[in-house]
């Protein structure tokens, strides 16, 4: 191999090994993964949240590899690679109960994989509403956990709780609502599941 070849082969390593999003731990079944999205709602949700953290998934386990169950278009699974290399810079955090026994358990882990499976497919809620007709990313998460092992995990707020004043969080409340914010709407945030004191970062 010439001088140049090795050249090319080394840089070409290098890039691979950049573009390839890295897990940092082996990831769980239940595990809940946050990152900054890229999405056209990201800045304004991060604006009103006061977080970096504006799209969540959780995390599922299939055939020894991990996907992130995500409300996006509509409720799916994703492989984590992909789900990773959507996010800003391709960063994520992960996290995971405190008490691993919960999902220790067999009975209990199904409970939450039925839990969540069964918003399989629905349309994502831009209004984000309280419903189960359309479902937006953390209430996906939320609901799940809540429904498949009776967990809260994070406290949940109205709308107009936020902090609705900057520029960007305005025009996307515009586009969404026009003159009829709806400030009294429950909703759950990915920063209000982030900072659960229930979850810690998984190691």
């Amino acid at each position: 191999m010439t001088p140049l070849a090795r050249i090319l082969v080394f840089a070409l390593c290098i890039q691979a090994c950049a573009d390839a999003p890295s897990s940092p731990v082996a990831l769980r079944d239940g595990d809940i993964v946050f990152q900054t999205s890229r999405s056209a709602q990201s800045q304004a949700i991060q604006a009103a949240t006061h977080s970096a953290w504006s799209h969540m998934g959780m995390i599922l386990v299939r055939d020894g590899r991990p996907f992130v169950f995500e409300a996006i278009a509509r409720v799916q699974l994703t492989p984590l690679d992909e789900w990773v290399r959507r996010g800003e810079g391709g960063r994520y955090v992960a996290k995971r109960l405190r008490d691993q026994a919960l999902l220790a358990d067999p009975a209990k882990a199904g409970a939450l994989r039925k839990a969540a499976m069964a918003f399989e497919g629905r349309a994502y809620d831009p209004y984000f509403e309280w419903s189960d007709d359309r479902i937006y990313c953390s209430e996906l998460v939320w609901k799940a956990y809540d429904r498949g092992l009776g967990v809260k995990l994070g406290a949940l707020a109205t709308l107009g709780s936020f902090d609705l004043t900057s520029a960007v969080v305005k025009a996307k409340l515009a586009e969404r609502y026009g003159d009829h914010v709806p400030a009294g709407e429950q909703v759950i945030s990915p920063a209000a599941v982030f900072a659960s004191p229930l979850l810690e970062e998984a190691r």
